[in-house]
This record gives C-alpha cells, sequence and structure tokens, in this order.
C-alpha cells in the first residue's frame, strides 16, 4: 500500500497492480509486466538520484534529525505553554509563533521518515550492523 502526504493529510491506496477482469490472463500478465518495468524504473530513479544528493545514509543522519525533530517538538509545546496564559489571551504573535513551531517539528518528523523509507526501500545505501555491534 502507497501513502502520500499533502498539506498535513495523508491518503492511502491500494496496490499497483489490480486485475481487470474482463482482460484476459495473458494481457494481465503482459500488463503486470509493463507496471514492473515502471516501477523498477522509478526505483533506479530514485537510487541515482537520492544517491548523488544524499549520499549513503548513516546513523549521524537519522541522529540529526531525530534530535532536530525533538528539539523542534520540545519548543512546539514550550510556545504553546507560554501562550496559555488563563489571565491573557494570545496574542497574534504568539500564535503566527506556534504555528511556525509545528510546521517545523511536522517538517524535521516527516523528513526523518522519508530518510527512514528511503533506506528500507533500498534507495539509500546504509552500512551493515558489524558483528561487535550485535
Amino acid at each position: 500500500m502507497s501513502i502520500s502526504r499533502t498539506n498535513s493529510v495523508r491518503r492511502t491506496s491500494g496496490e499497483h497492480f489490480e486485475p481487470d477482469e474482463s482482460i484476459d490472463h495473458k494481457a494481465q500478465r503482459h500488463l503486470r509486466g509493463l507496471l514492473e518495468k515502471i516501477d523498477y524504473t522509478a526505483y533506479s530513479a530514485n537510487r541515482r538520484v537520492l544517491g548523488q544528493a544524499i549520499g549513503a545514509a548513516d546513523v549521524v543522519m537519522f541522529e540529526r534529525l531525530g534530535l532536530a525533530a525533538a528539539v523542534a517538538r520540545a519548543r512546539w509545546v514550550a510556545t504553546a505553554l507560554a501562550a496559555s496564559d488563563p489571565a491573557h489571551p494570545p496574542t497574534r504573535q504568539q500564535i503566527d509563533e506556534l504555528a511556525f513551531q509545528r510546521a517545523a517539528f511536522e517538517e524535521l518528523s516527516e523528513a526523518y521518515e522519508a530518510l527512514r523509507r528511503m533506506v528500507e526501500r533500498g534507495y539509500l545505501a546504509f552500512p551493515e550492523a558489524t558483528s561487535d555491534e550485535a
């Protein structure tokens, strides 16, 4: 199942290939083969482009993005707490800052998940754990 995210809304779609019962089996196999070639072309393009842009993924990259997302989350919540004084309603500037901090957290979290998907799908190389780490 594929998932896409647009403006903080996730949309899911089913399998890529759904057989059409009105098409004979030979035509379905041919279509499935063409779709597999298309998928491989996209895979190959992602591997080439992402490999050039990012290089090999490593633990340090994940630590950097994870820490940045955690700091952004803490800033977002701290900003919300600062704006939640019951004696004074939040100002326009506080709400704008709150929205900015939330967007920063969401973007960094999405980047972390995107990097993880790149490794999971084989677009980026990731060093194997050595026997010393096990």
